[in-house]
């Protein structure tokens, strides 16, 4: 029997040497390539930035791989091709784990990307003293982590995030917010996980009530179900979850009432439009009970929700606005948060189109920036079990086949996953590895295959990419902590 690489080639039909530019084929073509980047590099080298920036700005494409990043770029085009921020100018890699797992989650790595400490995993906010569930362990302030943001607050700068996701899920919470375990969003999940929602401040309520979340100036997201209590609906009709009684969305518009500045709360692309801007001094948009929709969802649903649902350019961009009206400068937190939960579901092509969109956020930002004095940082919090297979031809669909089969003489997708709901797909007892069908892969909503059965799939831990543009972006290169992400954009800031 030959060789694997052999034998799998030799199964493999190609049908044209699969060239998107017809220069490829010569050497000079790639010689020309190398010295352009060679080119580049040394203008770099001589024009290091090392201005003060007055803005920073952090891009989290949550549970974004090293792999889901190669895969958007076919999805948008070609291998050849870049993903917006590829383009800048530095690149680095970060290490993902918690002080306590091999494999991270988003709550023990926003405690570091934001604050500059590792913690233990699914705890927020707290250095690894506070182990996670204990109800009481999180009130020891010695043991708080504070966040750039707080750092910037104190440095006379305005602070904001926005998000995909609920705005009190794990990556949004770090933050603002210090708790032991990154489920207590609300006070009935506090009190089913037995303790005293008096004594353990859940997640909205810390956004609301404590000194970071109050003094946030744009707070954009979803989970409008945690700010509201079960005997009441939002605008959609959907319940709350609290059961202390209380309207914590009306309760931060009457804390901005009592400090005389303009609090604006929206829930609808069409209300966030409206806004003027110009006289929002702090703005709270909630616009779903739950998460925002996954982008690609927006333009497919019939319903015309991507009327309804801002898409996460435009929330980048209001944020930016309205930060950008106090002359000290600003940090803003940008969460692409459904890349990581398409992945979780193994939905392969929706995690890569909610990429795109992440791009997009970022280029705008950059847009509406100057590299002279804001630093975009952009990175992910951990990796997960995605990888691309096989010896497909280079115009193939990223999200078809491989065009390759295995040694049962049945196809595989490019795209595949470790573990997950898409093993239930992809295995039967009686036929064993099932045969995938080329017009299944089509829907946006295929499960792709997976290894090892799961409801979910699992982060993964190798190390994720870390891009940087504007001042000090030459820090940002080589391969270091993640807990050390903070420090290097505070020193660029001068704060912290």
């Amino acid at each position: 029997k030959p060789p694997i690489a052999e034998h799998q080639h030799a199964r493999h039909a190609r049908s044209s040497l699969g060239l998107k530019n017809e220069a490829e084929a010569e050497s000079a073509y790639w010689r020309e390539n190398a010295q352009q980047t060679l080119a580049a590099k040394l203008q770099s080298l001589q024009a290091d930035n090392t201005n003060r920036a007055k803005n920073v700005i952090m891009f989290l494409g949550d549970g974004m791989s090293i792999h889901t990043i190669t895969a958007t770029r076919n999805l948008l085009g070609d291998s050849a091709e870049k993903v917006y921020f590829e383009q800048f100018p530095y690149t680095g890699l970060s290490k993902t784990y918690c002080v306590d797992r091999q494999v991270a989650d988003s709550a023990c790595t926003a405690t570091a990307y934001l604050g500059g400490v590792k913690g233990n995993y699914g705890t927020i906010g707290v250095n690894a003293n506070v182990k996670r569930y204990n109800c009481t362990a999180a009130s020891q302030e010695a043991d708080h982590v504070d966040s750039i943001a707080k750092w910037a607050q104190d440095a006379g700068k305005d602070a904001g995030f926005v998000t995909t996701a609920r705005v009190t899920h794990a990556s949004p919470a770090g933050v603002y917010a210090h708790i032991a375990d990154r489920n207590w969003e609300n006070d009935m999940e506090v009190q089913e996980a037995n303790c005293n929602p008096e004594q353990t401040i859940d997640i909205a309520r810390q956004l609301v009530e404590w000194e970071v979340g109050k003094n946030l100036k744009v707070i954009l997201g979803g989970g409008k179900k945690n700010f509201l209590n079960a005997t009441v609906r939002d605008e959609a009709g959907v319940p709350g979850y609290r059961l202390d009684g209380r309207n914590l969305i009306n309760e931060w518009l009457a804390e901005k009432k009592a400090r005389n500045v303009t609090g604006d709360y929206v829930w609808s692309r069409k209300g966030l439009q409206q806004l003027d801007l110009d006289k929002t001094d702090y703005l709270l948009g909630l616009f779903a009970s739950d998460h925002l929709p996954y982008d690609g969802d927006r333009a497919r649903n019939h319903d015309l929700s991507h009327l309804a649902d801002p898409s996460l350019t435009e929330l980048t961009e209001t944020a930016v606005r309205v930060l950008q009206r106090n002359d000290n400068g600003f940090f803003l937190f940008v969460e692409g948060a459904r890349i990581d939960m398409a992945h979780h579901d193994n939905y392969a092509r929706r995690s890569l189109e909610d990429t795109a969109e992440f791009a997009r956020a970022i280029q705008r930002a950059r847009e509406l920036t100057s590299e002279e004095d804001t630093l975009i940082v952009v990175t992910s919090d951990h990796s997960h079990v995605f990888s691309i297979n096989g010896y497909p031809d280079r115009h193939q669909d990223i999200t078809g086949m491989s065009g390759t089969l295995g040694d049962d003489n049945v196809p595989y997708s490019i795209l595949s996953y470790a573990n997950g709901p898409g093993f239930y797909g992809t295995f039967s007892k009686e036929e064993g590895r099932k045969t995938i069908k080329e017009k299944d892969m089509k829907n946006p909503l295929y499960v792709n295959p997976a290894m090892v059965p799961l409801n979910a799939d699992t982060h993964g831990g190798d190390d994720v990419a870390v891009f940087a543009s504007g001042p000090y972006a030459q820090y940002f290169s080589g391969n270091y902590e993640q807990a050390n992400i903070p420090a290097l954009m505070a020193h660029a800031a001068g704060i912290g």
